[in-house]
């Protein structure tokens, strides 16, 4: 467990640098923060995932653990639509937010080391970075912009939303990325190493702008956005790990199919999500808290699952 404890600390570090570069004014406000959500979201990010994708193998992106995660998310965001519905009723964006800070988590930079040195191979992280980027994300981002979409029917708002949503750089640079790994395209050097550069600096950004959003607050602070925290971050650490162990054992995994989905399923809530809360302006309080108690909360929910299997 020594790679996930040390992603674990990579994580925090940065995000400690976020919070004292607020504490000393060297990030003075929400406005300047937010420079860095938004140079992330339409360039940084974009660059990333389409490096990360173009430089993948296409055909490990199908396997029986792929379609546990798959369908884990997508019954996780069921419960908590149906739990938000009966319980503490929240907008469309908002309750985006909710589902997606539940299910939709963190395959690069704590993903990758969990991978590595708890399931022993990296197959497994962009397979699912695929799914997340290019299947998952329209409907998340198509769901953050409903709000905008105007005084339309509900199909005329759907419609305009996923457009939008495909046409976002975050989806258009998975998207391309996908294709050149499928066909198997050689991008020249001198194209892919800017890329490459500009995509490094995505998570670092990210993840410093989330620490200075901390500064002088503490999670599950705002009433109006504790339900939702609370619920999001019990599905993230519980929910989806059962349900994902529920649906391997239905799908007959073997026991290290089994594993690894449970594990990939424990991990925390992606940074992306407050990402696009924090770029939208949608569910931010929300994204934040979730992303930050799952973070903690996720490395002993992953070494008990492994005590479980007996690794």
């Amino acid at each position: 467990m020594t790679g996930v404890i040390t992603g674990f600390a990579i994580i925090l570090a940065v995000i400690a640098t976020g919070m004292l570069l607020a504490r000393f004014g060297v990030i003075k406000d929400d406005r300047e923060r937010l420079v860095l959500n938004r140079v992330a979201f339409y360039a940084a990010s974009p660059a990333l995932l389409f490096t990360s994708v173009a430089n993948s193998d296409a055909s490990t992106l199908v396997s029986p653990v792929i379609a546990v995660i798959g369908l884990s998310t997508l019954a996780t965001s069921a419960v908590y639509l149906a739990a938000s519905a009966a319980f503490f009723r929240q907008d469309v964006p908002t309750t985006t937010m909710g589902a997606a800070s539940a299910s939709y988590f963190n395959s690069v930079n704590i993903g990758l080391p969990v991978s590595v040195y708890v399931l022993g191979e990296a197959t497994y992280v962009v397979p699912v970075l695929v799914l997340q980027m290019v299947v998952f994300t329209p409907f998340v981002l198509a769901g953050l912009g409903s709000a905008d979409a105007g005084g339309r029917s509900l199909a005329a708002k759907i419609g305009a939303s996923m457009r939008s949503a495909l046409l976002s750089p975050i989806v258009l640079g998975s998207l391309l990325g996908l294709i050149v790994a499928v066909a198997d395209i050689n991008i020249p050097t001198p194209v892919m190493t800017p890329l490459v550069i500009l995509g490094g600096a995505s998570i670092p950004m990210i993840l410093i702008s989330f620490g200075a959003s901390l500064r002088n607050t503490a999670p599950l602070a705002s009433p109006a956005d504790r339900p939702g925290t609370v619920v999001a971050t019990s599905l993230k650490l519980l929910g989806m790990p059962v349900l994902a162990w529920l649906i391997g054992l239905g799908l007959g995994l073997d026991d290290t199919q089994l594993y690894a989905a449970v594990i990939l399923a424990a991990l925390p809530t992606a940074q992306n999500v407050y990402n696009y809360a924090a770029t939208y302006q949608r569910g931010m309080i929300m994204a934040r808290d979730t992303v930050f108690l799952t973070t903690f909360g996720s490395l002993p929910v992953m070494l008990a699952i492994a005590l479980l299997f007996g690794r």
